[in-house]
């Protein structure tokens, strides 16, 4: 028996941002959920004290956004049961009250994300994109014009009104940083027409990396930072004296901010935090004492090492109040939870769903091979000797893969494939140092890593030699083609939405990631020949192995000529390959129909290269092969 494509796809992706809301009868949780059945829009999802759930958004709309591409926080519930939130289709801000949602900016060519509700205020803040132009701006909750408050730094993030309302905090940065690498955390006075008053940086700079703050008062910002090397979360005074590290540990109190909005801190009514901490092998939810600094873990469990996402919110004090996180296991998918504060109790509010026996489930194991951090999943069932083993890149490349349910992985395994999560250098939750092994080696480091784990299993008589390959998607599909092209070790790789030059990619791509190759290869035109020795499309000539293309039509952030690009390089020179293209899809797959394709093809592609029969999915036909 093994797991079914439309299993994968009926279970994939998880809750992205959660609410928690006290009300007269007790705390109301709001999330946003994938729906892959439904063309791949995300829902806005409400649940109320009582239990029932609801759609906060009707049929057709879909709460997402491009801001910076990725998309940032889309949406928050208003007072009173309403909502607002920016709409897929056309990229603007609207309110939902019962009836048809009202939209509340013009139409046009602006992007609105990362959406915050100032207290006290009837309006929605957001940061703003036009033709690479960002604000932060104000929109009246009753449709009045938009107001600027802060034009600052080239990108800006996590807008923040003092409990007083005299002051905004934000967070921002320029190029050729990302987020993080370095980003100023800034001050500035709130006017009395609303805008914001020359800034200050109080934290952050050269080297340093905030990516949350909020309010303590007005005198005083918790930041969560890396000074250190790690992001810890920290206490700013805003009067010039020092700040003062309340988590000075090495573990990770933060996150890679690709989306923003994501919030790993939440300050309950009492004073005290609630965090989200640890690393991929294990990432916890913890009550922070902000003067004793001590941590209380909540939401434990007894099926296997907990992962909670990057968000988190809270409804009250400590003491009777409740956090609403987003949490997962190896057993168990990314759900909804609503956490009891006091005692430490949590119940899953997310509708369940459907999933596989649990036998069927592989049982995943850390493992640092040569300096590298990695999760093995083994087949299900054990061949007699080495297995078949696939190596799993993730993208970014400044990300990482934790230990959770993933019924992706799953699909391989219960048909008789390992899998082997390689979190390489460059990897967050491991700490600056870690993340910063692949500056200006990427290329190197994460292919380097990637056949270091697989000789690895295979001297552990885990894997066999004659049978591993290679996959990811977007940063993970470009390690996947440069592991084919610059090492023996890989018999087939399969890529998908993979950048496979990059040079013509820098220049092709959007602007938030126009200038990451300066840390991640280096700044052109000054150390071009990297570029050139790297590119896989200017090495297709040296494939170690066939290569499987997937792409999105619809992609913004890697064009699909980078796929054609390199097939027509693989055929000039006689390699095999195959490439898939999917109309209505961008960067990432959405729809339950694509994602069906997509598993069964990479299936079928896995059952022409090691030898395998695979007669439940469609033949897959190799271009070149004779």
């Amino acid at each position: 028996m093994s797991i079914r494509p439309i299993d994968v796809a009926r279970t994939d992706g998880g809750p992205q941002w959660v609410e928690a809301v006290a009300t007269p009868s007790g705390v109301e949780v709001w999330w946003d959920e994938p729906r892959p059945h439904e063309g791949g829009r995300r829902c806005v999802v409400r649940r109320l004290p009582d239990g029932t759930r609801t759609d906060a958004l009707p049929p057709g709309w879909n709460a997402r956004n491009r801001l910076q591409e990725y998309g940032g926080r889309s949406w928050r519930p208003l007072p009173g049961a309403g909502l607002v939130f920016t709409n897929w289709a056309d990229q603007r801000l609207y309110r939902l009250d019962g009836g048809d949602p009202v939209p509340l900016t013009p139409a046009g060519a602006a992007r609105y994300g990362d959406l915050y509700l100032p207290p006290g205020r009837d309006e929605v803040w957001a940061v703003r994109e036009t033709d690479d132009v960002r604000d932060l701006v104000a929109v009246p909750l009753d449709g009045g014009p938009v107001r600027v408050v802060a034009r600052a730094q080239h990108f800006l993030m996590n807008p923040r009104v003092s409990p007083g309302g005299r002051q905004v905090a934000w967070i921002g940065w320029n190029h050729p940083n990302m987020p993080w690498d370095s980003t100023e955390l800034c001050v500035a006075p709130l006017e009395a027409d609303g805008t914001a008053g020359p800034y200050r940086v109080v934290a952050g700079g050269p080297a340093e990396s905030v990516v949350q703050a909020e309010w303590r008062d007005d005198a005083t910002l918790y930041a969560v930072s890396d000074p250190t090397g790690w992001w810890n979360v920290h206490l700013i005074p805003l009067d010039g004296s020092p700040g003062r590290n309340l988590t000075p540990v090495e573990l990770e109190f933060g996150a890679a901010m690709w989306k923003p909005g994501l919030a790993c801190l939440a300050v309950a009514d009492d004073g005290a935090l609630v965090v989200v901490y640890g690393s991929p092998d294990h990432r916890r939810l913890a009550v922070l004492d902000p003067d004793s600094g001590d941590l209380r873990e909540v939401g434990g469990g007894s099926d296997g090492p907990t992962y909670w996402s990057s968000t988190v919110s809270v409804a009250g004090p400590v003491a009777g109040g409740k956090a609403a996180a987003v949490r997962a296991t190896p057993y168990t998918p990314l759900e909804v939870a609503l956490v009891d504060l006091a005692g430490g109790a949590y119940e899953v509010v997310s509708a369940p769903k459907p999933l596989p026996a649990r036998d069927l489930l592989p049982t995943p194991e850390a493992v640092t091979i040569e300096g590298v951090h990695a999760h093995l999943y083994p087949p299900a069932q054990a061949p007699g000797g080495p297995a078949p083993y696939v190596i799993f890149v993730h993208g970014g490349p400044t990300g990482n893969l934790p230990i959770t349910l993933d019924l992706e992985i799953a699909y391989f395994t219960s048909r008789g494939l390992g899998v082997a999560v390689v979190n390489y250098g460059g990897s967050t939750g491991y700490g600056r140092a870690y993340r910063e092994r692949l500056r200006h080696q990427w290329g190197v480091v994460d292919v380097q890593d990637c056949a270091k784990v697989a000789r690895g299993l295979v001297e552990l008589g885990r894997a066999d030699a004659a049978r591993l390959a290679v996959r990811g998607g977007s940063a993970g599909g470009w390690t996947t083609v440069a592991a084919l092209v610059h090492s023996d070790v890989f018999a087939g790789g399969v890529a998908h939405y993979a950048i496979t030059d990059p040079e013509s990619w820098a220049a092709e791509t959007h602007d938030f990631e126009s200038r990451y190759l300066d840390g991640l290869v280096g700044p052109l035109p000054e150390t071009r020949q990297r570029y050139t020795e790297r590119s896989p499309l200017l090495n297709a000539s040296r494939a170690s192995g066939p290569c499987l293309m997937l792409h999105g039509l619809e992609d913004a952030i890697v064009d699909v000529s980078q796929a054609e690009r390199f097939t027509a390089e693989l055929d000039k020179h006689g390699k095999e390959w195959a490439l898939l293209t999917f109309p209505g899809e961008q960067h990432g797959w959405r729809r339950e129909e694509t994602i069906v394709a997509v598993l069964e093809a990479e299936l079928a592609f896995y059952g022409l290269i090691f030898g395998m029969e695979t007669p439940d999915v469609p033949p897959l036909t190799l271009k070149g092969r004779s």
